[in-house]
C-alpha cells in the first residue's frame, strides 16, 4: 500500500513524495484505485481558489480559468497532454500504427489543440458557475477527486494496451472489473449526497456521474476499436473528459 500511495500521488500531482520501491501491475492497480484520494490536495486547492474568487467578486469566468490553471499546473499538464495526443491520434489516420505514431510525437496538432481548448473552456465556465453557488466550491473540489475514477475504467480488466513498452502498459488491466464497478458505485453515492448538501437536486449528482461514466466508456471503446487498446494518453484524456462532463452536468442545477 505505501508504494501504491507514493505512485498515485507522485504520478497524478506535482507533490514530491519518495519514489515507490517497486512498481508492478498490482501496485499500479492499487494506485489507480487510490487516485481520487491522491488528488485531494488538488481538490482542496480548487476549493480555495473558487472561494477566493467569490470573496473578491471576480467575474465567474476569471475564477473558473484560475481554477483550471491550477489543475493544469498541479498535474504537470499530464492529463491535458494526454487529451491532446489522444485526439490527434484518433483523427490522424484509420491505421492504428500511424495513429499511435502521431500520439508519440509529443506535438499538438490542430485537432488536439481544439479539443484541449473546448474541454478546458467547458471546465472553466462550469467551475465559475459553481463558485457563485453556496457550497459550490466544495462540490467542485470533490468533483476533481471523483473524476479520477475514470482511471479505474481505463485500467480495468479486458481493456488491453495499445502497444507494448508504453508508459501505460504496467497500468492496463490492473484493476479488477468488480473493483472498478464498486468504485463507480461509490462515486455515484458520494456525488449524490454532496450535490444534495450543496442545495441541488440529488438526482443531478447521479445523472452527472452516469454521464461521466458513459463518456469515459465511449472513449475507451473508441480507443480499443481504433488503436487496439489504450495508452497513457488515453488515461489522461479520460480524466479531463470525465471532469468536464461532471461539471457541465451540474452547471445550472438548482432546487
Amino acid at each position: 500500500m505505501p508504494d501504491a500511495w507514493r505512485l498515485a500521488v507522485g504520478t497524478l500531482t506535482v507533490l514530491r513524495v519518495p519514489a515507490p520501491r517497486a512498481v508492478d501491475r498490482r501496485t499500479a492497480g492499487a494506485a489507480m484505485l487510490l487516485a481520487p484520494l491522491a488528488v485531494l490536495p488538488l481538490g482542496g486547492a480548487v476549493v480555495l481558489v473558487l472561494s477566493a474568487g467569490r470573496a473578491m467578486s471576480l467575474p465567474s469566468l476569471v475564477t473558473g480559468l484560475l481554477a483550471v490553471a491550477l489543475l493544469v499546473l498541479g498535474t504537470r499538464a499530464l492529463h491535458v497532454d494526454g487529451l491532446s495526443d489522444t485526439v490527434d491520434g484518433l483523427t490522424a489516420s484509420y491505421d492504428p500504427e500511424r495513429s499511435l505514431a502521431a500520439m508519440r510525437t509529443g506535438t499538438s496538432g490542430p485537432a488536439g489543440g481544439v479539443a484541449v481548448f473546448l474541454v478546458l473552456a467547458l471546465q472553466a465556465t462550469a467551475l465559475g458557475w459553481l463558485a457563485a453557488v453556496p457550497r459550490g466550491a466544495v462540490l467542485a473540489g470533490a468533483l476533481v477527486c471523483v473524476s479520477r475514477c475514470a482511471l479505474v475504467l481505463t485500467c480495468a480488466r479486458g481493456v488491453p494496451p495499445a502497444r507494448s513498452g508504453g508508459l501505460g502498459e504496467t497500468y492496463t488491466e490492473s484493476v479488477r472489473t468488480l473493483t472498478a464497478v464498486l468504485s463507480w458505485v461509490l462515486a455515484l453515492v458520494v456525488t449524490a449526497l454532496l450535490v444534495e448538501w450543496a442545495g441541488m437536486p440529488w438526482w443531478r449528482g447521479l445523472l452527472a456521474v452516469l454521464l461521466a461514466l458513459v463518456v469515459t466508456f465511449l472513449l475507451v471503446r473508441r480507443a480499443v476499436a481504433r488503436l487496439g487498446g489504450v495508452t497513457g494518453d488515453v488515461f489522461g484524456a479520460g480524466v479531463e473528459l470525465c471532469l468536464a462532463t461532471l461539471l457541465v452536468a451540474l452547471a445550472g442545477a438548482t432546487q
